[in-house]
């Protein structure tokens, strides 16, 4: 009963309101900070109820008062990009006094998704980093601040973080992401300001976990989630019988001078719960100000009980972020998962659903089948990723007239004997001198078979032992055979020119 109680007080004291302690920020807001240029600066925390509470930062000041719950919050006007500037949070002589140093105004840029996102510049135990170790020798770098978050979960949504900002060195960039690094690295040679990365990624994780609770009330095409969650419970039940018995027939094995096999994965629960991760690792951030994010995730969802409604769920994943975190349509960048060799799932389905979402506004993708790695999930060449998220970002959030994009479907013409794709951002398409790869083609009963293939101009003519072809589809296999590219080096993404694929509408 004793330790029952003391459980009890533990809990209770670690959930404690604000309300009951003196004057506290967020961790966002600690030294080294980059707040986002030339919007809004909302500054918030929590105080005593009742507390009169000043904001000051490079000449701006705001008063608020803390309401019944101890919760206050202050809007500064927009500020150009600069610093480095004290922001100083005053309550008097009750609440105390809290200054953040080293505060920069520049361009803050969101990182999330699994594990490729991730993955860091010293890389992961069986996939390094190509040039890993020279990349982090040289990872000092004065304009790019960095806040990376450790793994964690939530049933309700969260209102604070463990992480605080911290200067780029060799030490805090070995463990950060590394998309997310040499992407600020770009962003912040070309626009001459501070750019902050926030690191909120879990490798191995659902889109279904990264999504709000309200997102999965509201939108009906977000249901299959929960039921796919209801298997996977389903699944755990004897998951400690299963790890024992893995564990030892492996003893048996190496007993007798034998290796053991490799096992299926075995997620942890908690981060498989649908709106776990956004509880922790987005929710808390949805007040801060942002200039857009950068995405890398699907593979999880790539099995055959979750790629057929990755489509709704990546949408309606975007749409929820932007609604929560009220600052419009900000870009959303995102790259689509690579080339591997996994039989067993639906890369290719995922793969277009993600180019399916280019048809929200302010997206763009990024394709990565080109640098993929078929015997390795984790391919090493994550700095050809962060150039094309950065090609992107100079595009859709810096207005730069800049090729970003590789050839996308735009339609299938029936022609004798075949179809004709037309393609955009195709101009100076080619196979590289190569055979034209990965094409296939079916009838009315979508029963796909290899095709010929051949470029004219901007399109390409798809030929195939089909006697009415009616739908046609590129790279849909995990490991894809080549890639076509634009004159800008960009390759094409997977597509099918199907209009439902098994029973979901796909989107145009």
């Amino acid at each position: 009963m004793m330790k029952r109680l003391l459980a009890a007080a533990l809990v209770v004291a670690a959930t404690a309101s604000p309300a009951s302690a003196q004057l506290k920020l967020p961790h966002l807001f600690s030294d080294h900070a980059v707040l986002q240029r030339d919007r809004p600066l909302h500054v918030w925390g929590w105080s005593s109820a009742g507390a009169t509470i000043t904001v000051a930062l490079h000449g701006q000041r705001a008063t608020a008062i803390a309401d019944r719950l101890g919760r206050w919050e202050v809007w500064l006007k927009p500020e150009a990009a600069g610093g480095p500037y004290v922001l100083t949070v005053d309550g008097g002589a009750a609440e105390g006094q809290a200054q953040v140093q080293d505060v920069m105004l520049g361009d803050v840029w969101f990182a999330s998704g699994q594990s490729n996102m991730e993955f860091p510049l010293k890389g992961f135990r069986r996939a390094p980093l190509n040039n890993g170790a020279a990349e982090i020798a040289a990872a000092t770098n004065p304009r790019i601040r960095l806040l990376r978050l450790e793994h964690k979960s939530s049933t309700t949504p969260l209102r604070d973080i463990d992480a605080t900002w911290t200067k780029t060195t060799p030490a805090t960039a070995a463990d950060f992401s590394a998309i997310g690094y040499f992407f600020a690295r770009e962003i912040a040679a070309r626009e001459k300001v501070t750019v902050g990365v926030i690191d909120s990624t879990w490798g191995g994780t659902p889109a279904d976990s990264w999504v709000s609770t309200d997102a999965f009330a509201s939108d009906a095409t977000l249901a299959p989630a929960i039921d796919a969650r209801a298997r996977f419970q389903q699944d755990q039940t004897d998951a400690d019988l299963a790890l024992a018995a893995e564990a030892r027939e492996d003893a048996a094995i190496r007993a007798s001078g034998g290796t053991p096999p490799s096992h299926p994965w075995h997620p942890p629960e908690e981060a498989y719960r649908p709106s776990s991760l956004y509880n922790a690792m987005v929710a808390p951030f949805t007040g801060y100000g942002i200039k857009g994010v950068i995405w890398y995730q699907g593979e999880t969802n790539s099995n055959v009980a979750r790629a057929p409604y990755y489509a709704d769920l990546f949408r309606g994943l975007i749409t929820d972020w932007r609604h929560n975190f009220a600052q419009g349509d900000f870009p959303f960048l995102y790259a689509q998962i690579s080339s591997f060799n996994s039989p067993e799932e639906e890369w290719g389905l995922v793969r277009d659903a993600q180019r399916r979402a280019l048809g929200l506004v302010n997206t763009a993708m990024v394709v990565t089948t080109d640098v993929g790695d078929p015997d390795n999930v984790h391919p090493g060449d994550k700095q050809t990723v962060a150039a094309r998220l950065a090609l992107a970002a100079r595009a859709i959030a810096y207005g730069e007239r800049v090729a970003y994009q590789g050839p996308l479907f735009r339609q299938a013409t029936s022609e004798t004997g075949g179809m004709r794709v037309w393609f955009d951002h195709a101009a100076g398409l080619t196979s590289r001198g190569a055979p034209v790869p990965g094409f296939e083609i079916a009838g009315a009963d979508r029963k796909f078979v290899a095709a010929t293939a051949r470029i004219e101009g901007e399109t390409v003519v798809v030929t195939g032992p089909v006697p009415q072809p009616r739908y046609v589809r590129y790279n849909w296999s995990g490991v894809v055979p080549g890639s076509l590219y634009n004159a800008a080096g960009l390759p094409m993404s997977t597509f099918t020119s199907e209009e439902r694929i098994q029973g979901h509408l796909a989107y145009p």
